[in-house]
């Protein structure tokens, strides 16, 4: 639990503040400026000693990403104060998530999507009393599942690729997790979250995953 602890204080240390949401949004807008917005919630906990992230699988009813995997989230609604609210909010409506239960770390840098033209702030939140009592959106939800940081920080299971579109090429991230395959936003969010997790302290201190990681 020791390394649990000193790895929460790490990404508090690291993740960009919530008050500074707007700031990320606008450095990214500016240049996209007719994208839509959206927040995800990436629901750490810990699970055995160990700690957990937790996915769903999109419904394959869905016109759009049908059967993917993702974090909780959806597109920012007026009556959001924050885009740490809609992370929220997505995850309560999503998979019935109590927002009581989460402590919100910080935030990932935005990623924008070409293909659906949204710009996704990513909202790192911990559960220290873990999922608690939960109800999948059928209609939108056809599975959560976990997974543990030491399992989606081994180099095994991550590849890219690089695919072009309207003369840009882009790297897009793979992570094959037993019958899962996490890509696209999804993949860009783990590649920048498992990068600052395990990123040395300073440039003379140098760590791996299985040292950064508690078993």
């Amino acid at each position: 639990m020791t390394n649990t602890v000193a790895l929460l204080q790490r990404l508090r240390e690291r993740l960009a503040p919530v008050e500074a949401a707007e700031t990320l949004v606008d450095q990214v807008e500016g240049r996209q400026d007719n994208a839509r917005k959206a927040a995800v919630l990436l629901p750490l906990f810990v699970d055995n000693g160990v700690l957990q992230l937790a996915f769903i699988r999109r419904a394959s009813s869905l016109r759009a990403h049908s059967g993917e995997i993702a974090f909780p989230g959806g597109k920012v609604e007026a009556t959001d104060t924050s885009v740490v609210m809609t992370a929220l909010r997505e995850a309560q409506e999503e998979i019935g998530l109590d927002p009581t239960l989460v402590e919100p770390l910080g935030l990932l840098s935005p990623v924008f999507t070409v293909v659906t033209n949204y710009l996704i702030t990513p909202v790192v939140g911990f559960l220290p009393q873990g999922l608690g009592s939960l109800k999948l959106q059928e209609s939108e939800v056809a599975e959560l599942f976990q997974i543990s940081l030491p399992a989606l920080a081994d180099p095994a299971i991550a590849y890219t690729e690089h695919w072009s579109r309207d003369g840009q090429t882009r790297i897009v991230h793979f992570f094959d997790y037993e019958t899962y395959r996490i890509w696209g936003a999804t993949g860009r969010i783990l590649a920048a979250f498992l990068e600052l997790c395990t990123q040395p302290d300073t440039p003379t201190q140098l760590e791996t995953s299985a040292h950064c990681f508690p078993q």
